[in-house]
């Protein structure tokens, strides 16, 4: 640790890395912190790195100047050659926002005089900072930790803005998807990376049959490629006890681009806790957010104008990847959560967003 003459909303920089490589969530919910450093140091340059397949989502963002991509498969050789550019840059402020080994030793590589990490930190990354944000702990709000670092410049009070860039094309592509759909649009996202965050398919299709029968609307699937299946499943569904309601699949269909014009065009989103439910939230799009195994007091998005239900079971916000009951206990926070408790949250989010009223 070195002895900082000064606080850190007093240092003065002129080179910045954030390093927060993923994940869409968790690089979502970091973004904020941008236009704050460009308050702070309005003529610093700023970089940030990047899993190489997240970066359209700093590409083209007002307050930045560089994407540093990382590639988290890629060979020692370009490993190698990441840590020789984040050495070379001559950065003297970075944050480590993700506070994990490889993170930790790209924070050292940089060689930075003030290298900024959070509690969080595990792997032994905070060896490789030498100031730690207070109150960033696991029992804060994950958006509310990565804002500590605003906060640690003085700009706590600042605006929140998550800025993305979103061209003229993409946004000329999703007003040509929806043109076929007619009422208010409810995008359901209904994969996540964790089976124990998968509310079922089944209810998703209950949900949506609801909304399209009580509001007139129309449904949008989302989702990664890796979630095509889900979106599929889905659709088959929604063809089956509405075949008549018009229906939009493109899940595993878009770029990232593409699924943040999509997320911000709809009129609200039902998901799981998730990426793109973070997406959709901080691009100001009302989020209805199912939650089992994890807390929406952690791992929600911050606001009133969103719902976030989760489950009241004992193991609930357990963050286990895998559920660890057998028998009738299986994954019974899925069962516990039902349709009529989600129905209920999607229309006190319709209601007090002020979307539509009911269908004649």
């Amino acid at each position: 640790m070195i002895d900082l003459p000064l606080t850190l909303d007093q240092y003065e920089a002129e080179r910045i890395c954030v390093i927060k490589p993923s994940a869409l969530g968790d690089v979502v919910q970091s973004l904020p912190i941008l236009p704050a450093l460009r308050e702070r140091y309005p003529s610093a340059h700023i970089s940030w790195v990047i899993n190489r397949t997240l970066s359209d989502l700093v590409l083209g963002h007002p307050h930045l100047d560089e994407a540093i991509p990382f590639d988290r498969q890629g060979s020692w050789a370009q490993w190698s050659r990441l840590l020789g550019v984040l050495h070379s840059r001559q950065f003297d402020l970075v944050f480590d926002l993700q506070g994990l080994m490889r993170t930790g030793i790209m924070t050292a590589a940089t060689g930075a005089q003030v290298r900024v990490g959070l509690q969080t930190a595990r792997e032994g990354a905070h060896l490789a900072s030498n100031v730690t944000i207070p109150n960033t702990g696991r029992d804060i709000p994950a958006h509310q930790r990565y804002w500590r670092g605003a906060e640690a410049l003085g700009l706590g009070e600042s605006r929140r803005q998550t800025l993305i860039r979103i061209s003229k094309q993409d946004s000329n592509w999703a007003e040509g998807q929806l043109s076929q759909l007619k009422g208010m649009v409810l995008g359901i996202h209904p994969g996540a990376g964790w089976t124990t965050k998968r509310w079922p398919i089944e209810k998703y299709a209950v949900v949506g049959c609801k909304f399209m029968r009580m509001y007139g609307g129309s449904v949008v699937i989302l989702g990664s490629p890796d979630e095509a299946e889900l979106g599929e499943q889905l659709e088959a569904l929604f063809n089956r006890f509405v075949p008549s309601k018009p229906i939009l699949n493109l899940s595993g269909k878009t770029s990232l681009k593409q699924l943040s014009t999509m997320l911000s065009a709809v009129d609200l989103l039902a998901t799981n806790d998730s990426g793109p439910m973070h997406l959709a939230a901080g691009l100001g799009t009302p989020v209805l957010g199912i939650f089992t195994c994890t807390s929406p007091e952690i791992s929600g998005p911050p606001g009133e104008q969103h719902e976030l239900i989760a489950t009241r079971i004992p193991c609930a916000a357990s963050y286990k990847k895998v559920c660890p009951h057998s028998g009738a206990d299986h994954l019974a926070c899925m069962e516990e959560l039902s349709t009529d408790t989600v129905c209920e949250s999607l229309v006190r989010l319709i209601e007090k967003n002020k979307l539509t009223h009911r269908a004649a």
